[in-house]
């Protein structure tokens, strides 16, 4: 080795990013005395030309963390909120646009839903006003969820939603099963079917040369088809609900090419009361107990024919 040569690194730097986790941004947009709100928590990730960062410790390529959270908050003022999705295409191009050293970005996006509050018939008696258009409840429901990453030549988006719980009172089996020494899980030919949906899915628009997708109208609608499916479908397996659901999503929504989904089964058993002397029948009208832990957790990816998964399997990665 020539003795001017550095010596060689024992050890290399592997993939790495870094950026701002969890800016809350709430946007409020009057129309008049109507009010709206988009209620947003964003996670920014960048990654690139970033060895010397790590190696010297010199922060020549470094975009501050604190300037990506700045650049969320004046970026949901200058271009405004129009979807999640949106301002996620806006922040992701920004980022790798701007600034040389990045060749990646990774926007994360959870929003909460509100809702408008409907006020009495004789509110003005006591506010002084015809309508009250400016107070909301915050939706108790699931979570809107969406990721955005630009390479500076093509984005991935994908969409979902989480935390969203269902639940089926019958049109439920479970039987058939493989028993071996340990079984003692009953046959049930009428039970409960009880889920809370994570759903995340790709869609098939990837450059501003495509044709954008409506990201509001295509949340609203596939929501409305993995709601349709579950309650549709006569399950005897919660595997076989989960491939409904994907598939409704698949077969109607053309601009999404892969879809999938984590349920956690939400395990109701019939409680015995027996012993009091009473029977507990679910054709009767049954009394359960909801179990919280452990559940069964089915998880499943469904896509068009012909496409590659992309999603993560494992969810928690996204």
């Amino acid at each position: 080795m020539s003795p001017n040569q550095p010596p060689a690194r024992p050890v290399v730097l592997g993939q790495n990013q870094y950026g701002k986790a969890e800016n809350r941004v709430v946007k409020i947009v009057r129309e008049g005395d109507t009010h709206h709100i988009k209620d947003l928590n964003v996670s920014v990730s960048l990654s690139g030309d970033m060895d010397e960062v790590h190696y010297s410790g010199s922060n020549a390529n470094v975009l501050p963390t604190d300037t990506t959270k700045n650049t969320v908050f004046a970026f949901a003022k200058e271009h405004g909120i129009a979807s999640a999705e949106q301002f996620g295409i806006h922040l992701a191009r920004h980022f790798v646009t701007s600034q040389e050293p990045i060749h990646r970005a990774r926007i994360r996006i959870e929003e909460y839903a509100w809702e408008r509050i409907a006020p009495s018939d004789a509110n003005s008696r006591f506010i002084g006003a015809d309508e009250v258009r400016h107070s909301f409840v915050r939706k108790g429901q699931e979570t809107r969820t969406a990721q955005i990453t630009y390479d500076g030549t093509s984005f991935e988006v994908i969409g979902g939603l989480k935390d969203l719980t269902v639940l089926n009172s019958t049109n439920s089996e479970f039987w058939g099963y493989v028993k071996d020494q340990y079984t003692t899980l009953p046959e049930a030919y009428d039970r409960i079917l009880a889920t809370e949906v994570h759903a995340r899915w790709r869609y098939r628009w990837a450059a501003d040369d495509d044709r954008m997708p409506d990201w509001n109208t295509s949340y609203d609608r596939a929501r409305k088809h993995l709601l349709e499916a579950f309650a549709e479908t006569y399950s005897l397996s919660l595997q076989q609900t989960l491939y409904q659901m994907g598939s409704r999503v698949i077969s109607s929504r053309t601009e999404i090419d892969e879809i999938r989904l984590s349920l956690p089964n939400k395990h109701h058993f019939q409680v015995d009361l027996e012993p009091f002397g009473l029977q507990n029948d679910a054709k009767d009208g049954a009394v359960y107990f909801a179990a919280d832990r452990p559940y069964g957790l089915i998880e499943a990816t469904v896509l068009r024919d012909g496409v590659e998964p992309r999603i993560p399997t494992d969810l928690t990665n996204l």
